[in-house]
């Protein structure tokens, strides 16, 4: 099988394609760049830093994707030792292959743009490789709307990655976007509205933590008459005196002391507040059925989907995991292997994931018994490297 997603390089090449709707998109932009039509700053402060369950769903699924073994083959043999396997398992000085990989997938989780540097090295392939903040990039598109430079911009200090002229510097891996032409739509853009709600739901918790964990109550003032009022003074001082003495959760089951006339009401949680916690929880579900993680791997509770927690696990690997990693893999070996020209692929090893043992197993077992199918065939369902077949 020939593997066609490299590009040809040299002068034979003499076909240009392009898109017919490509001017159509420079057109739109006017040559200006173009930016997500969400603050990704602010969403990655509110639903990464700020709270807890798309924090924990964006680590799962980095740290399980980078965490993935990957395999370099081509058509004919598998590569135990390659430059370009070297160049992945330590891409820079400061970061390993989980490293990087882990940031290029959090990336895409927080912005649906990942961009991956390419630093010139003393051979055909690059020396380093560095993950630049999808924040921090804005993409230029030229006459035909393809991206002719990528402005990189960290204060007042800008540089320029040229796309024009030879191999690309960055690679640009997004996910789809069915309303923008040149950035990709994140899961944590999706979950953005149950992100505010949990967020909002923690912070009515924490307030309510702060008044004794309880509601308040009312000061009911009865005079002589049943009819007379508090004066100003009266009243400040007695705003006063539970404001010192009665809030904060320092002060939890202090006793009131009240003078004549005032009565003190407590009040119970109405049915809304007791229907708050499970407005949490359902938000909870929502953003992690966003980003594609069970809600029984994140511990939120009332979600049965799954008979049990290995079923969801293997689930989780299957939809979601392993389809983004693919989905970058064949992004970074395309781009590299158009630095030397060679027909390689570089993607995740299914043989060696262990939430995927035992349907593998069936699927070897199947296979294998198959007399109908030559031992090429069965490599090949099998995601193998071809060999010559004995005559």
């Amino acid at each position: 099988m020939v593997l066609g997603f490299l590009r040809r390089r040299g002068p034979e090449v003499v076909e240009t394609k392009t898109s017919a709707t490509g001017p159509m998109i420079a057109w739109q932009g006017s040559g200006r760049v173009v930016w997500s039509p969400r603050d990704v700053g602010s969403l990655t402060k509110t639903g990464f830093l700020g709270n807890p369950i798309a924090f924990r769903a964006v680590k799962l699924i980095s740290e399980a994707a980078a965490a993935l073994p990957l395999v370099l083959q081509d058509c004919e043999r598998r590569f135990d030792l390659h430059p370009l396997l070297d160049l992945v398992e330590r891409p820079n000085p400061v970061q390993g292959r989980a490293d990087l990989l882990e940031a290029v997938y959090a990336q895409l989780l927080l912005t649906g743009n990942a961009y991956l540097e390419a630093a010139p090295g003393l051979g055909t392939l690059p020396g380093e490789l560095h993950v630049l903040r999808s924040d921090r990039m804005a993409l230029v598109p030229g006459a035909d709307g393809w991206p002719v430079a990528y402005d990189y911009t960290v204060g007042a200090r800008k540089h320029r990655f040229d796309m024009t002229g030879g191999v690309a510097p960055i690679c640009h891996i997004k996910t789809f976007h069915p309303q923008d032409d040149h950035y990709g739509f994140s899961p944590m853009q999706a979950a953005a509205v149950a992100v505010d709600v949990h967020v909002s739901a923690s912070r009515w918790s924490k307030a309510l933590l702060d008044n004794a964990a309880r509601p308040s109550g009312a000061i009911v003032y009865k005079g002589a008459d049943g009819q007379s009022s508090l004066s100003a003074d009266q009243y400040d001082r007695l705003v006063g005196e539970i404001e010192a003495n009665h809030q904060g959760a320092r002060n939890a089951g202090r006793p009131m002391l009240l003078e004549g006339g005032l009565d003190w009401k407590p009040m119970g949680f109405s049915p809304s507040d007791m229907e708050f916690q499970k407005t949490k929880e359902s938000a909870a579900r929502e953003i992690a059925i966003a980003f594609g993680v069970p809600p029984m791997l994140m511990g939120i509770p009332g979600d049965a989907t799954y008979a049990n927690y290995q079923e969801a696990n293997r689930a989780f690997y299957r939809l979601t995991v392993l389809p983004l990693a693919a989905k970058v893999t064949a992004a970074v070996s395309h781009w590299l292997a158009g630095f030397s020209g060679e027909r390689v692929m570089l993607r995740p090893d299914l043989d060696q994931v262990p939430a995927l043992a035992a349907e593998r197993d069936q699927q070897w077992m199947r296979v294998g018994t198959a007399d109908f199918l030559t031992v090429a065939e069965k490599r090949a369902l099998l995601g193998l490297p071809r060999i010559a077949e004995d005559e």
